[in-house]
């Protein structure tokens, strides 16, 4: 899929082919050398076709030029104390790399082809300093390339590529949207093979994070699961379809392009689908966005990736799909006039999936999904006494006590946007309680007597106090026994 260029690089990229070097001067200073010049004039400022035939039939020495070889030093190296050649050359050697796609293979045949490159990424530590802008374009040129070529990355690939991504990270860590929008783009010119995708999964705390967040901003939720509410709820304000920005004041084409890259990383499914869920929620968020989604060209990467990501993961995915009300909304949007056929196949095939999974859900199977996502909401089960007297024991027994710690955890944050999911909570504990007393200890064991206390004694809100109270009480019945 091709992007348009970054305005903010087309932009850079533009003023610094207008400004003029004294190429002549700097063969004398010794910056360049008078090969260096001849290359660079018989390739600078020409129509196409006469660039392409003159790279094509000297493509060694235009290798050396930009990387060096046979006892010569690259235009690189020799203009290292001159700023304004540097980035001169690296804006030219995109435009050779676009113009004459075999110079990608030549430079790729050397024996360093991303050292200098690599090296200039860390020219200097502001975002907006032009050389590592230009130098990364050039090394993710090649870094696609390489991807492309072969399905087994050399190991030489893979540390350039750990290195573009961290320096990519810096850009999309910006507050700068320009900035963010060159990040994002260079992400999805990267994540061409799977061995690509599992290195900037590798590197998620750096990659992935930043643009979930911009997710949650544009969702209009915050980035903490305390104050999470709202993307589990669907209670935020609609987007504005205006092509400058939306929600938390991030432009649709960089919504878009994120959106881009996190469809790219979900066909590795299986590797990532779960983690993001645990760590970024990813499901209610993929469905507040679906809501929100102004564009059907965004609500088809999102679909798309829901999708690669429930199908690889179904047994942990799909149950949180009916706590987030994905299913609803899918109707919802079958009701749409939608003309995509990759949005409307992708659409089928969802409704298609849940639909199937609903038929065989039991009622356990959804209080798990629920407690397992970390908000709670009252659902029916919570205030049911057949599924608390049926189902008590294989609670607190299901995977070695795992819903009770998940309880616990959700016990230890404040949620101060959404005081009921702690009343909730102290609920389900009363009700642990009350219909496996046997299992007390364990219930203590797993710090739920102390959050419920903790709670009792700090919290203000009514429901939560009448509810953690309840809780306790249970407890104090057994031990009056």
């Amino acid at each position: 899929m091709s992007l348009d260029p970054p305005t903010y690089l087309l932009s850079l990229k533009n003023n610094i082919r207008a400004r003029p070097i004294p190429w002549d001067g700097a063969v004398r200073a010794g910056h360049i050398t008078d090969s260096h010049l001849k290359r660079i004039k018989a390739a600078d400022k020409v129509r196409k076709e006469q660039r392409r035939r003159t790279v094509e039939d000297d493509l060694d020495g235009y290798r050396g030029l930009l990387l060096g070889g046979d006892n010569e030093r690259s235009v690189f190296e020799t203009a290292a104390k001159r700023a304004d050649v540097i980035q001169y050359m690296l804006v030219l050697t995109g435009d050779l790399l676009d113009d004459v796609p075999p110079l990608a293979s030549a430079l790729l045949s050397h024996e360093h082809p991303y050292k200098l490159f690599a090296l200039l990424l860390s020219h200097s530590n502001k975002a907006e300093d032009p050389i590592p802008l230009l130098a990364s374009a050039v090394l993710v040129r090649l870094l696609s390339t390489a991807s492309s070529n072969s399905s087994k990355l050399s190991p030489k690939t893979e540390d350039a590529l750990a290195k573009a991504y961290s320096y990519l990270s810096t850009l999309a860590n910006s507050s700068d949207s320009g900035l963010q929008d060159i990040a994002v783009q260079e992400y999805s010119g990267l994540l061409r093979s799977r061995r690509s995708r599992e290195i900037f999964w590798d590197h998620r705390d750096e990659t992935v994070a930043p643009l979930i967040d911009v997710l949650r901003s544009a969702a209009g939720v915050g980035k903490s699961s305390e104050d999470g509410s709202t993307v589990w709820s669907g209670a935020s304000t609609s987007w504005s379809v205006a092509d400058s920005g939306i929600a938390g004041g991030v432009g649709l084409q960089l919504l878009y392009h994120i959106l881009l890259v996190l469809w790219q990383l979900s066909f590795e499914g299986g590797l990532v689908g779960e983690t993001l869920q645990q760590e970024h929620e990813i499901v209610p968020l993929y469905t507040q966005l679906l809501r929100l989604s102004p564009k059907e060209k965004t609500t088809r990467l999102l679909l798309s990736t829901l999708s690669n990501l429930l199908s690889s993961n179904e047994s942990t995915l799909l149950p949180v799909t009916t706590i987030a009300r994905l299913p609803a909304l899918l109707q919802n949007l079958r009701g749409r006039h939608l003309t995509d056929p990759d949005l409307l196949e992708d659409l089928d095939k969802l409704v298609g999936m849940l639909d199937e999974y609903t038929k065989t859900r039991t009622t356990f199977d959804g209080y798990a999904a629920e407690v397992r996502s970390g908000y709670l909401h009252w659902s029916p089960p919570h205030r049911n006494p057949t599924f608390w007297v049926e189902h008590a024991r294989r609670i607190v027994d299901e995977n070695q006590g795992e819903l009770p710690k998940r309880l616990a955890e959700i016990l230890s944050k404040s949620w101060d946007n959404d005081k009921q999911v702690l009343a909730i909570a102290c609920n389900d504990v009363g009700w642990l309680v009350k219909e496996a007393p046997e299992l007390r200890s364990r219930l203590e064991k797993y710090g739920l007597k102390t959050r419920v206390m903790a709670v009792m004694a700090k919290e203000q809100d009514e429901n939560v106090r009448w509810e953690s109270l309840r809780a306790v009480g249970e407890w104090l019945r057994y031990s009056y026994k």
